[in-house]
């Protein structure tokens, strides 16, 4: 009796060992094959692609589409696949995947009809991925690269009225970067940086709306280095532009210390105002 029963022990702790191996074999499988694909035409494999997009299951979708690449690459759906690969990474917010597939593209197919999407859509990655100034701007500069890049090659596509707002919207958004880094040099007393920041703005950036500011931050730089003649010049410019903006006001009345009281567009006052200034 008791060979039997520590037989059957052994039998059963045998068979126990067995199952366990068995379903950690099967779990390694099914963990391996998770994100294997089967061979299948192209039209089926596209149509699925397809249906996951539109049920905005992106993640599945570029993964479908990337079989369509591998598997059928000489198929007319192939070039095809690449793009729609890399659309839904960018709905799936993964910018970084969708640029490398669009950079892809660009270099396989430079005469693509769809070409000019692709450079729009390697933008919008950039532009979607657009921190505040005080954070890093390195995709605020490659989405101007691109959409800079995507005009100049295309100037009249479907894309170019919204590409050109996305521009100035760029602009002004770096030209605020220059502007908050300015604005730490004045406060800390190192007015020669913040001229830098502040001349960058009126050159580079001179049709944002940050350039008000930006020559009425240089004239309060100039003022407490001394340099009266630099803060009554561009107190001048100011005036001249924007004779309206209480950034002229407040710059007016730090280079003469006297308080501005006149009509929003009183030309007149302009001329007097700038014959003393010069």
């Amino acid at each position: 009796m008791t060979d039997t029963r520590w037989g059957l022990a052994g039998l059963l702790g045998r068979l126990a060992i067995v199952c366990l191996a068995a379903a950690f074999m099967a779990g390694c499988g099914n963990e391996k094959g998770k994100d294997e694909y089967v061979e299948g035409s192209v039209d089926e494999l596209y149509n699925k692609a397809m249906d996951e997009l539109l049920a905005e299951r992106y993640k599945q979708a570029a993964k479908l589409f990337d079989e369509v690449d591998r598997q059928h690459p000489y198929s007319v759906w192939s070039t095809r696949a690449q793009i729609m690969s890399a659309y839904a990474n960018y709905k799936n917010d993964k910018f970084d995947d969708a640029i490398i597939g669009l950079d892809r593209f660009i270099q396989l197919h430079p005469n693509d009809r769809d070409i000019t999407y692709a450079y729009y859509l390697k933008g919008m990655a950039y532009y979607d991925q657009i921190k505040d100034v005080k954070r890093d701007q390195t995709s605020a500069r490659e989405a101007l690269k691109t959409f800079d890049e995507m005009n100049k090659r295309f100037p009249n596509s479907r894309y170019s009225r919204d590409v050109t707002r996305k521009i100035d919207l760029i602009n002004d958004h770096l030209a605020g970067k220059e502007m908050d880094v300015g604005r730490f040099y004045l406060k800390r007393g190192q007015q020669l940086a913040a001229i830098g920041r502040f001349r960058t703005v009126v050159d580079r950036y001179q049709t944002t709306s940050q350039v008000p500011e930006a020559l009425l931050r240089l004239a309060e730089a100039y003022t407490e280095l001394g340099v009266v003649d630099e803060a009554r010049k561009v107190t001048a410019v100011l005036g001249y532009n924007y004779p309206a903006s209480e950034w002229y006001t407040d710059s007016y009345e730090l280079v003469t210390g006297k308080a501005v009281d006149r009509p929003k567009e009183d030309r007149s006052f302009m001329t007097r105002a700038l014959a003393w200034l010069f």
